[in-house]
């Protein structure tokens, strides 16, 4: 089935969950060990050490030729090799995606782990369990909070599957083709947490496009079975939550951001632009905040906040959420000569894609000199881009400086952060990192 397979170390092949009878040749023992019908992706020369160092996409264009008989299908397992057909490790294919594999254990993993390979179930147990243990480890859930991600994509090895806790409910977010062709056993491997009594999908439609996948399809998979609301804790602060919501429903990944912020505004004056529920406004509130406003154009997200501040037991006479376009404030803000002691700009992501970068920095240059002219001189900015492209193009403390230099101000970096410890990146594959969050003293 495979062309030159005796090249396939029969270590790899004794990894597999495969026996075969004694006493034959290599050739007959790897047509014994693979599993029927399997294929092999055979990578370009000069392509391979990327993926042996450990990066989880093997895109179309790397890939050289695909060998076996009936060609692989969207989701199948297959072999990926180098050119000369040396193994490298196996994975899940895609026949019309960018990603053409999405590898999920290199032949050295195999060899070690041998029940996991070419066995999704197993591997998706075990990979599950091991982001569990890892939550654990770092505190979480905790007495104080029960909103985390549990399985952050390629951070947790397991590419295009995101999923968040919130109590007791777990959200799934799929973004590759292969999360939809094990539904069953992520379910599975997820039902096996103690305190998850409900899981519910949330597929990114628009990605899994361009993973095969049309909505349609989707509606069929996944009949809407969401509750609308639900109630979470984080870091002692109740938040209302809406599971029809922004992503999952609620931005754990600046969980840290918005604690740090509650450390310094005691006794300040603050604005939290972009504001979506609140949660650094009512961070701010928490931490002794004379005065709190928080902007945002969505109302139902300003219905959340409003509802928070009730859950949290605030004075409603200390914050208030305002529905206004974010520019149109900050401007009618410096018209009227008004300024705050802290400032926090979070916007949603402006970079969708890397062809719009230059246009989005421009943006984001835009919104932060408006920022730092409403920050009063020795105040402090907490600025965010969740937008992947500014991230990893290195552009975003530039593009400050930038800023800066438009509002007439002069600025001071005093802390750099991205998304809280439960967002683990995967440092061969850098474009997992996607948020940054710089704290500056503006004069």
């Amino acid at each position: 089935m495979l062309k030159n397979m005796q090249q396939i170390p029969s270590r790899f092949m004794k990894s597999l969950a495969f026996s075969s009878p004694p006493g034959i040749t290599i050739r007959e023992e790897i047509a014994y060990s693979l599993p029927k019908g399997i294929a092999m992706v055979v990578l370009k020369k000069g392509k391979t050490q990327l993926f042996k160092k450990g990066s989880p996409m093997v895109y179309s264009g790397a890939v050289d030729r695909i060998l076996g008989r009936p060609p692989p299908r969207t989701g199948d397992i297959v072999l990926v090799a180098d050119g000369t057909e040396r193994p490298i490790g196996w994975g899940l294919y895609n026949s019309v995606s960018m990603f053409c594999v999405r590898l999920m254990q290199l032949e050295e993993e195999a060899t070690r782990d041998p029940s996991c390979a070419f066995n999704m179930k197993k591997l998706l147990e075990a990979r599950i369990d091991a982001a569990r243990e890892l939550r654990e480890s770092l505190g979480l859930p905790s007495a104080n909070t029960n909103a985390y991600r549990l399985v952050n994509s390629e951070g947790d090895r397991l590419s295009g599957l995101i999923v968040d806790v919130f109590g007791d409910i777990a959200v799934i977010a799929s973004s590759a083709a292969w999360v939809e062709k094990y539904k069953q056993e992520i379910e599975a491997g997820i039902s096996r947490i103690d305190e998850i009594n409900h899981i519910f999908w949330r597929p990114s439609v628009e990605i899994l496009k361009e993973e095969g996948i049309n909505s349609s399809e989707l509606k069929e998979m996944h009949p809407s079975t969401c509750p609308e609301r639900t109630k979470v804790m984080e870091n002692g602060i109740f938040y209302a939550i809406s599971l029809d919501g922004q992503k999952t429903g609620f931005y754990a990944d600046q969980r840290e951001n918005r604690q740090f912020i509650s450390t310094i505004s005691g006794g300040k004056k603050v604005l939290d632009i972009f504001c979506y529920s609140g949660g650094f406004a009512l961070n701010a509130a928490r931490g002794g905040a004379v005065n709190v406003t928080g902007v945002d154009t969505s109302l139902p997200a300003l219905e959340l906040a409003k509802e928070n501040i009730v859950l949290n037991d605030m004075d409603p006479r200390r914050i208030t959420f305002l529905r206004e376009d974010a520019m149109e404030f900050m401007k009618g803000a410096l018209s009227r000569n008004e300024s705050w002691d802290v400032v926090v700009v979070d916007p949603p992501k402006l970079a969708p894609r890397r062809k719009v970068l230059q246009s989005a920095l421009g943006m984001y240059r835009t919104l932060n000199s408006l920022a730092m002219r409403l920050t009063r001189r020795g105040g402090l900015l907490m600025t965010c881009s969740c937008s992947g492209a500014v991230t990893q193009s290195g552009m975003f403390l530039s593009t400050l400086q930038g800023a800066a230099s438009m509002a007439g101000r002069k600025i001071t970096i005093l802390r750099q952060a991205g998304a809280a410890c439960d967002h683990p990146i995967d440092p061969s594959y850098p474009e997992g990192a996607y948020l940054s969050n710089v704290f500056l003293r503006v004069l």
